[in-house]
């Protein structure tokens, strides 16, 4: 209560906007614990990454050098994955990178983050969701019921539109749409059954490895930059860095998770921990069971159990990647707009988006529109366009975190912070480092992508944003 003729001290951009996400509206409902963090951290990792580019990555960049490549992303993540779980810990609102973005560098790199961030949510949703279209129609084919081919596929990839990715996606929003806790708990144990298929794939793959086939681990390079070699390790990286993110949308759970100063830390480590060593033997395995050249398929997990005759197996190991397939697109549409959440509230959106429904606690207009422009990109990219879209988004994002780490270190050294990177300017400037030089790997045309897409996102900011936001937000 503030004494009557006292001038209330001025709020650091960190008080002002937990300030403004305590205030207002119907809040969002705080219903999620470490574990359920954690969950969807796995969920939200394990999905394309594993089950569907892993095979591109290995026979078009890596060769069995994919180890190396899963092992180099997972050594950023770590760094990154510590600076998001000091910055989550001690800014608990919804938001993530953007929220980050916007105390320490303004509304303008805000909302440039913010609109980066729609590939690395949105994009990903929808690479995911042409995968699960991969893994469920090799299903049905085995089952004897098979898609015209037109319905089957994007344009670009031989057909007229991906019917299956669009269909997932509207239902896993509809999901979304009916609650936080039920998507939350339908989530916690789609991941406990595709992490015990993945474990089953590792311990049944190891028994028939050809070692011959892991030799040369690094295969020559071909020429090009990328085309294997240490290039194509490097770009092997780059282009299956997107299936790290899940520890991104642990932190665009911050407005709802119950006390997210103790467990956003653990969820976020804990969910990178697990999904990295599950990367590197699944990787492992894969490279071991068939030549690195015959893997780039839409369902390379299922093409490696059949070359070993366990045709059966492959049955349950194509259940398995729906699955994980499932909860990677789910908790994508979630991060999505979580973030849109956040960016509303603070005006760089339309209000709609941040309008909170009673009944459920979420964001149900928000999350439907959502829905429905993914479901609409689902349908019509082809993935190998959308891979590396959502490796280069998210390699900007995390460049970005850390760097806001090492500004909140010099400008507020005496904030508290209950959970601390060790080492921090290390850690920080390696994550840096890391995050460039596999953005350095990914090809041309991508950064050309990603150039038009901030290209627009400033367009759109210049005529909305900037004056709907106003002076008062700069910050």
């Amino acid at each position: 209560m503030p004494v009557p003729g006292r001038t209330r001290p001025a709020l650091t951009p960190i008080d002002r906007v937990i300030e403004e996400a305590e205030r207002g509206g119907v809040p969002l409902a705080r219903t999620l614990s470490a574990f359920s963090l954690g969950c969807i951290g796995v969920g939200a990792t394990i999905g394309a990454g594993i089950f569907v580019l892993t095979g591109t990555a290995a026979a078009q960049y890596a060769g069995p050098g994919l180890v190396i490549s899963f092992l180099l992303g997972g050594l950023a993540s770590a760094c990154v994955g510590l600076c998001y779980a000091e910055l989550a810990a001690m800014i608990p609102v919804p938001g993530s990178t953007y929220t980050y973005a916007r105390v320490t560098l303004g509304r303008l790199a805000a909302w440039i983050v913010g609109w980066d961030l729609v590939l690395e949510f949105a994009m990903a949703a929808a690479t995911v969701a042409v995968g699960w279209s991969g893994y469920a129609q090799s299903l049905a084919a085995d089952l004897g019921l098979r898609l015209p081919a037109a319905l089957a596929a994007a344009p670009g990839a031989g057909g007229v539109a991906n019917l299956p990715a669009a269909a997932v996606v509207l239902a896993l929003s509809a999901l979304l749409m009916a609650g936080n806790r039920r998507a939350a708990g339908a989530n916690a144990a789609l991941v406990a059954l595709k992490v015990a298929i993945i474990l089953a794939f590792i311990a049944v793959g190891a028994w028939h490895v050809d070692p011959a086939l892991w030799s040369p681990l690094v295969p020559p390079n071909e020429g090009r930059f990328g085309e294997f070699g240490w290039s194509g390790v490097l770009r092997g990286a780059g282009v299956v860095f997107f299936a790290f993110i899940g520890f991104e949308t642990v932190a665009t759970a911050a407005g709802e998770t119950r006390a997210p100063r103790r467990d956003l830390p653990a969820g976020l480590i804990g969910a990178l921990t697990v999904t990295t060593l599950l990367y590197v033997a699944v990787a492992a395995v894969l490279t071991g069971l068939v030549p690195y050249r015959e893997l780039a398929v839409a369902d390379p997990i299922a093409k490696a159990i059949d070359a070993v005759g366990l045709g059966a197996f492959a049955i349950v190991i194509k259940l398995g990647a729906l699955v994980g397939l499932t909860t990677a697109t789910l908790t994508a549409l979630y991060g999505q707009t979580r973030i849109s959440y956040a960016m509303a509230r603070d005006g760089l959106l339309p209000a709609a988006f941040a309008r909170v429904s009673p009944g459920t606690r979420t964001p149900v207009l928000s999350q439907g529109l959502t829905g429905a422009a993914t479901a609409a990109v689902a349908a019509l990219v082809p993935i190998e366009v959308l891979g590396e879209l959502v490796s280069i988004g998210t390699l900007l994002a995390f460049t970005l975190v850390c760097a806001s780490l090492l500004l909140l270190r010099r400008r507020e050294p005496e904030r508290a912070r209950p959970f601390r990177v060790p080492a921090a300017p290390l850690v920080a400037g390696l994550g840096i480092l890391a995050c460039l030089a596999l953005m350095a790997g990914l090809p041309a045309d991508t950064w050309l992508r990603l150039g038009l897409w901030l290209t627009l996102g400033l367009a759109i900011y210049a005529a909305y944003g900037r004056a709907r936001a106003g002076p008062a937000r700069e910050r």
